[in-house]
Order: C-alpha cells, then sequence, then structure tokens
C-alpha cells in the first residue's frame, strides 16, 4: 500500500466534504464518513461524479461503538490497521447565541459529548497505529470562539467545547511519537450549513488551513493552534 490513508469525520457536506475532495484530489486513499452510510455514500457519488476516487464509511463519533467498529472494520480490516491522516472535523452547534444562563447542563454535555469526547474517541484509537507506523497527521478542526484570548459570551456551550478540544491538541501533541504531528485548526467562519450564508470566507477558504496541516511536512509543528497556516493565540 503506497497512498496514505485519510479519514475525515462529517464529511457529509461542508468543509468536511471539501476536505475529503481536496485530499483524494492530493492522491490520499480517503474514506470519507458520516453517521450513516447512505449519508456517506450519497456524499461521496458527488465527488466520484467529478471523477475523484474515495470510499465511503459510516461512523458516529458520538457513539463509542460505532467509533470501535469503523477501527476494526475499515482501518484494520481494509487498510492493515493503516492511519496515516485524521481530520476530527465533526461536530455542531446545539444552542442559539445567547447568554450562557440560558444554556442547560443537558445542553453542555450534547456539545461536549458531539464536539470532544468524540473526537477524543477518534484520537485513542488513531494516535497509537500512527506511533507505530512512525507517521501521523492529525487535525482537529477548532475555532477561534474556543480561543481563550478572545473569548466572548455567545454560544457558551460550542465556546467551551472548542476550549476543550484545543487543550485535547495540546495533550495528544505530547504523546505523539517519531514523524507525528497532532494541530488545532480554525477555519474562520464559513458559509457553510452552519455557518450560514452571512459568513465572511468561502469553503475553499476554510479548508486550506485543514489540508496545509493535514499535508504537514516532517519538519513541520505539532501542537499548535492555526488559521490559514499561521499561529493563532489559545
Amino acid at each position: 500500500m503506497t497512498q496514505r490513508v485519510a479519514v475525515v469525520t462529517g464529511a457529509g457536506r461542508g468543509l468536511g466534504l471539501a476536505t475529503a475532495r481536496a485530499l483524494a484530489e492530493r492522491g490520499y486513499d480517503v474514506c470519507l464518513t458520516a453517521r450513516s452510510l447512505a449519508k456517506a455514500e450519497s456524499a461521496a457519488a458527488q465527488l466520484r461524479e467529478d471523477g475523484v476516487r474515495l470510499s465511503a464509511a459510516a461512523l458516529n463519533v458520538a457513539d463509542a461503538a460505532s467509533v470501535a467498529a469503523f477501527f476494526t472494520d475499515v482501518i484494520d480490516e481494509t487498510r492493515s490497521g493503516r492511519i496515516d491522516v485524521l481530520v476530527n472535523n465533526a461536530g455542531t452547534v446545539f444552542e442559539a447565541s445567547g447568554p450562557a444562563l440560558g444554556v442547560s447542563a443537558e445542553t453542555l454535555m450534547r456539545s461536549l459529548e458531539n464536539n470532544v469526547v468524540g473526537a477524543f474517541r477518534m484520537l485513542r484509537e488513531a494516535l497509537p497505529r500512527m506511533n507505530t507506523s512512525g507517521y501521523g497527521r492529525i487535525v482537529n478542526v477548532s475555532s477561534g470562539m474556543g480561543s481563550l484570548t478572545d473569548m466572548g459570551g455567545s454560544h457558551p456551550a460550542y465556546r467551551m467545547a472548542k476550549a476543550a478540544m484545543n487543550a485535547m491538541t495540546r495533550i495528544f501533541a505530547h504523546e505523539a511519537q517519531a514523524d507525528v504531528l497532532v494541530n488545532a485548526v480554525c477555519p474562520g467562519w464559513v458559509r457553510t450549513d452552519m455557518g450560514g450564508p452571512n459568513a465572511t470566507r468561502s469553503i475553499p477558504e476554510g479548508t486550506g488551513g485543514i489540508v496545509w496541516a493535514a499535508t504537514l511536512p516532517q519538519s513541520g509543528p505539532s501542537g499548535g493552534f492555526f488559521r490559514d497556516g499561521e499561529p493563532i493565540p489559545w
């Protein structure tokens, strides 16, 4: 197997779908994942119509059994345990913009489960395989809304989840070995279904920094927080 194996979570649309396309066009063996196989296959079919070659698989990062099954059935069985690139893109906003006092504990827990714990599950499976193979690139798709330096009050559950993802990036970067790099990337406010039509950035602009971190050379940074390939404050 000569191709690098790349897994993109939450790739049924938006930034995830565009990232899967960009990596496949660069020659990676991309596995596009979404919560259901039907959604993943539908997204992959869009790219195949343009001549992009990649595979699709079901993966719900909020479900521990789904993550375990994905690594057993897809990574171990069909790719000999190889995963070279992981883009932790799956995540969403569960609350409307407003004060923290208006957010329930249940909403906070949903945000943490989907935006942090899901990525944590993926990291725990992927990082040991990367350390063993001696190569890996992990990209945690974060947000400037999780920066403590620029922390505000709107969307508090989402902000707390992304701040936790940033902390997780630093922690796992210290457990990476050999040529394994772990970074967080803020794509900016992008015109996706989640970002909305008034967002300031296009999808290609948003994916640029993600693809940059996913394809870093051996001398690239690890344990950092970046936008468009440039460091931003934690």
